[in-house]
């Protein structure tokens, strides 16, 4: 079912906080989208200007229309301005009860303008007790604690402990106001705190990150969420917002972020190599609600912020190892069908190293070669029934696993640090050499693409849609 999510909050003509960012990024993750609106806010990139507050009676009657005709699965709280506001919002969500509610106490604006009048806050930290989860940033953590701001992970991670307990609520610790070379979230009760790891974009393109977040997190709860994992992916979709939001050149202030980053890729007139389109540039733009879905997988995120449990992690590799051993096999047989003699030397370094990993994730973690789990063998026997096809389509068949673990490690070894446990793995999928030869592959395997017949590319656009899929079917087994 798509969550339908409501953003009550105040306007950003420039379209980077606010309502505005809220409903893209409701949309971002597959949201049905809907606002209403507390304050007309004339502000862009570098700061506001003024600020016009509707009768509260107006806002009581757009938020009845709403819920007077849609089931509302998710409420986002944004900027409320004025105790009679809050009162107003406060009497709506005890008659409707949304199942979920998130609020972003906004009080302060990246560029520091003051959003939310003072007689204000006793009434946000009584609302903070009626929602399920509290957004602050360490200045707004820092008045609804009653404290001065924190500096450090600890007296934040205090602050938020605190303000959870008073309130008998989930805090979201946000640790971008910190020092350092990461960026630690937190999901934060009175009796426990789960950090995210991340890291730290230096940028000036921060405008609405609170917003979004915010949003993002409304939209993953209603989806089935836990709010720790809701966390995982709210934040990695952040963190390349935030990274591709100066692209966009909006604004001469704090810029907006990117929040459809991770579409454009996908979205033919807006790569950047749409003057030069390759056969494994369309598949790969092909498997990208596969490669979605394997991003958005539990093994796959928390083997990234290293919090997958180490038994699960040996079952992978041991299958892994499995995998290896017929992989190396069918490389051998790739170089053996191959007719230019640098693919022959090519595919043939490939089976080698193939087979040097098996051994040394045998040697390492397997005691006795274990039975392929149905995952593996159903790849396995894909890749074997490409090479009864010819050595074009099972050069397309082999592909995904280089080329999906390369994209991966590319991204997922941001997330390493001197005690993760499995900062190894990291650093190998992301090991320029390994770079290297996934895009040597990717080469090869378009030149053979451009020399197919039209039925002969075709069988290779499926054999590598397949391998995408058993990729992912491979990383959701364990």
């Amino acid at each position: 079912m798509t969550p339908r999510v409501l953003s009550i909050a105040g306007t950003d003509p420039s379209g980077g906080a606010g309502i505005q960012a809220d409903l893209k990024t409701i949309g971002a993750f597959g949201g049905y989208g809907m606002a209403v609106v507390t304050a007309l806010v004339a502000q862009n990139t570098e700061g506001v200007r003024s600020v016009h507050v509707p009768p509260p009676a107006f806002l009581a009657e757009q938020l009845d229309a709403v819920s007077d005709d849609v089931v509302i699965d998710a409420v986002k709280l944004g900027m409320l301005h004025s105790t009679p506001l809050i009162d107003i919002v406060v009497a709506w969500l005890e008659r409707v009860r949304p199942p979920v509610v998130v609020l972003d106490p906004v009080m302060v604006a990246t560029s520091g303008d003051r959003l939310l009048d003072a007689a204000a806050e006793a009434a946000i930290r009584r609302l903070c007790a009626r929602v399920d989860l509290v957004t602050p940033n360490l200045p707004e953590l820092a008045v609804l604690a009653g404290q001065p701001e924190a500096t450090t992970w600890a007296a934040a991670v205090d602050q938020a402990q605190a303000l959870a307990a008073a309130t008998d609520t989930v805090v979201l610790l946000k640790g971008g106001h910190l020092a350092g070379a990461t960026s630690a979230d937190a999901v934060v009760t009175a009796e426990a705190v789960r950090p995210v790891e991340g890291r730290r974009v230096i940028t000036t393109t921060t405008h609405g990150t609170g917003c979004s977040l915010s949003s993002a997190m409304a939209t993953l709860r209603a989806s089935g969420f836990s709010w720790f994992d809701a966390l995982g992916h709210a934040k990695e979709w952040l963190t390349g917002a935030i990274e591709h939001g100066a692209a966009l050149e909006v604004g001469r202030g704090n810029g907006p972020i990117d929040h459809f980053h991770h579409l454009r890729e996908h979205v033919p007139h807006l790569r950047a190599d749409v003057g030069s389109p390759t056969w494994t540039g369309r598949a790969w733009d092909d498997s990208a609600p596969v490669r979605d879905r394997v991003d958005a997988c539990e093994f796959v995120r928390r083997l990234g912020d290293g919090t997958l449990e180490p038994e699960r992690f040996a079952w992978y590799l041991a299958q892994d190892a499995v995998y290896l051993g017929e992989y190396a096999e069918l490389l051998a047989r790739a170089a053996a069908l191959a007719g230019a003699p640098e693919e022959q030397a090519f595919w043939a370094r490939g089976s080698v190293a193939a087979q040097e990993e098996e051994m040394r994730l045998h040697r390492a973690w397997v005691a006795g070669m274990p039975a392929a789990a149905p995952a593996t063998r159903a790849y396995l026997d894909h890749l074997h029934a490409a090479h009864r096809h010819g050595y074009e389509v099972l050069i397309a068949a082999l592909l995904p696993c280089s080329w999906l673990y390369a994209d991966l490690g590319r991204r997922l070894v941001a997330q390493d640090r001197p005690a993760h446990p499995y900062g190894a793995w990291l650093r190998t999928y992301a090991d320029p050499a390994f770079l290297d030869a996934a895009e040597t592959a990717r080469s090869i395997v378009d030149r053979v693409a451009e020399a197919a017949s039209s039925d002969g590319r075709n069988a290779m656009t499926a054999a590598f849609a397949a391998s995408m899929r058993h990729e992912l079917a491979f990383f959701e087994a364990p």
